[in-house]
């Protein structure tokens, strides 16, 4: 978890990213920006010292940025470079927070592009199916998160499974979740980025999971006492699962509601056993 310092570059950050591409980039410019920028984090993960000379707060920003100029210069983007040298000029608690914010950017130029595509609900939605797919699935998502298989043979994978039938925006996440050695998993990792995603506009996502489909008057009315509970605005992504019996299980970020029958008959046991 990022200390106080690196929380509030990564702010900056975003406001810089944001100030810097306006509405101007295109799809194209927001998601070639992304690859780049976890490749600029896959550098600096391969390369420590240089990974530890970026991150330094005790050196000068002017002085970061000009090594960042010096090393990228005409073998990225300039959108790239302009995001690269600003997070390198920010303070970081940690040189693994300048990389993770890296990435981070990264995600945040795709989801962009899904937002100027109009496409952004339709990512956020495939993000939670393949996540509830890998809930049920604990033999690929070992496949997904081993990391002692190449990279190449996981990211066909993923292919053979979703290119086709997800956004190529959606797939460009999940390869990056996939690829990267900075997230913990490829279930976290979607976890964040459902997160970010909502985040994006001003709401939070609650991950419902219930025996029978949710009507529409239950679903709106979920979302409003919910949304009132909480405070903020927030999005409900549904998941049918028998086993819960009756009742709904509702996840806001780390905090779970366990109203399902199922909950209730285990409790009720230890009860009795007890």
């Amino acid at each position: 978890m990022m200390r106080s310092a690196s929380r509030q570059a990564l702010a900056a950050l975003g406001e810089q990213i944001t100030s810097a591409l306006g509405g101007r980039a295109s799809v194209a410019t927001l998601t070639k920006l992304a690859e780049e920028l976890y490749a600029v984090a896959d550098l600096l993960v391969k390369q420590p010292r240089l990974r530890r000379t970026l991150g330094d707060p005790a050196t000068s920003a002017d002085s970061r940025a000009e090594l960042v100029e010096r090393l990228l210069s005409g073998k990225v983007a300039k959108p790239t470079l302009q995001v690269a040298k600003a997070a390198v000029s920010e303070r970081w608690s940690s040189p693994w927070d300048l990389t993770d914010a890296l990435e981070s950017a990264g995600d945040d130029a795709l989801f962009a592009a899904a937002e100027k595509d109009g496409e952004l609900d339709r990512v956020e939605d495939e993000l939670f199916r393949f996540e509830r797919i890998l809930e049920s699935d604990g033999d690929l998502t070992g496949l997904l998160d081993e990391h002692t298989v190449d990279t190449e043979r996981r990211t066909k994978l993923l292919d053979s499974l979703l290119k086709g039938k997800v956004s190529p925006i959606t797939l460009n996440l999940l390869h990056h979740a996939v690829a990267s050695q900075r997230k913990r998993g490829i279930g976290p990792a979607i976890d964040d980025l459902l997160e970010h995603a909502a985040s994006r506009q001003g709401r939070s996502v609650a991950r419902v999971t219930s025996a029978l489909p949710l009507s529409d008057g239950q679903h709106n009315r979920l979302a409003a006492a919910l949304t009132d509970l909480y405070r903020r605005p927030i999005s409900i992504r549904t998941a049918i699962d028998p086993s819960v019996r009756g009742g709904l299980v509702v996840r806001v970020g780390d905090e779970v509601i366990d109203g399902s029958i199922a909950h209730k008959l285990t409790e009720a046991r230890s009860l009795v056993a007890g």
